[in-house]
């Protein structure tokens, strides 16, 4: 009725929607409820909270901003007021894996699947993706500590040389200042495989794992972080060079995953909150992963044992993604046992 009442006549207008002119009148000068007004407050601080989250959290981790800052409120209320101003956070997308499996192994798999640490610097995840940008293709592989979710090593380079795995594993003994005894598991990509990254885990007294090819299962915790990337980042974004795909990379992973992303898994804190309470009191917090087991799989492999988070129970969708899943022409695979040289079974330690 305000919003047609310099065409029609109020009287008129009321008369068709059999309400009063006097009840009109007093809804007008009515002041809004005080569920009204603290819906008014709550979407400011909602939109601050996904502002600050880059646009990345939806309903369950913008409640639970809310309630570190004091707010008393329903999940369900969240999500309705987020819905009404027009705001989601992101989801994140399907892929399949196109690596072709194979029987040896070049390292036993010390891990089975279950990424369960109880404390930092027992296990570390390893893998490799690619980045694409209108200048080629840019690799990124990291190390990450399956007990906080931190990523402790990473390395970008233009090329699937051996040199992008070393690098990411020399960035995390050095800032884990180099641990004994730590399992670092990977895929038998040949990088992980060479003759030079099996006497650097020598060196350093890394206990190398690896799981089967061209399984994303045998190594999901990495997968999901690579998932995690790309919803977040890689799909919302695009880069015209390889040097503005540094800068997002590097901020993503050490100005906002590392530091600030809220992870359901460690009880919705950062990677680094993680680690500072468990630093604190390591026996009142349980391990980081919370996996339930693959009861059967195509891909052969045994259930017992087997664990996987649900994020990472992909089905097969066909579409071109990154990290050899339907790599478009031109990417390098890094599974290629051309590229390096194999390390034989006695250089494992």
């Amino acid at each position: 009725m305000s919003e047609n009442q310099a065409a029609f006549p109020i009287a008129t207008m009321c008369r068709l929607l059999g309400v009063s002119p006097s009840g009109y009148y007093a809804w007008t000068k009515r002041q809004p409820s005080r569920r009204a007004r603290t819906d008014t407050a709550l979407v400011v601080e909602i939109r601050a909270a996904h502002a600050a989250s880059r646009g990345i959290y939806g309903a369950p981790r913008i409640h639970v901003d809310l309630a570190a800052k004091g707010f008393r409120v329903g999940r369900k209320r969240v999500a309705r007021l987020m819905s009404a101003a027009g705001l989601a956070g992101v989801s994140r997308r399907k892929f399949v894996t196109t690596t072709v499996k194979g029987s040896d192994r070049q390292a036993p798999d010390l891990v089975d699947r279950n990424f369960t640490a109880e404390r930092p610097n027992l296990l570390w995840v390893a893998d490799i993706t690619y980045i694409p940008t209108w200048a080629g293709f840019l690799y990124l592989a990291v190390v990450l500590d399956a007990c906080s979710r931190r990523i402790v090593g990473w390395s970008m380079v233009t090329t699937l040389a051996t040199r992008l795995v070393l690098d990411a594993l020399n960035m995390a003994l050095a800032m884990r200042r180099r641990p004994k005894g730590v399992i670092h598991h990977s895929d038998q990509g040949s990088q992980y495989t060479s003759i030079e990254f099996g006497h650097r885990c020598r060196e350093a007294g890394v206990r190398p794992s690896m799981g089967s090819v061209g399984d994303a299962y045998d190594n999901a915790m990495c997968e999901s972080f690579f998932a995690t990337l790309e919803c977040e980042l890689l799909d919302r974004h695009r880069f015209k060079t390889q040097a503005e795909a540094r800068i997002a990379v590097f901020d993503f992973i050490e100005g906002f995953y590392n530091r600030r992303r809220r992870h359901s898994s460690i009880g919705y804190l950062s990677p680094i909150d993680y680690e500072r309470l468990h630093a604190a009191n390591p026996d009142a917090h349980q391990p980081a992963a919370v996996l339930a087991a693959v009861k059967d799989k195509p891909s052969g492999r045994p259930p017992s044992g087997a664990v996987l988070d649900r994020r990472c129970a992909r089905r097969p969708h066909e579409r071109a993604g990154r990290d050899g899943r339907m790599a478009p022409p031109g990417a390098e695979q890094k599974n290629d046992t051309k590229q390096e040289g194999k390390m034989p079974s006695d250089q494992i330690p």
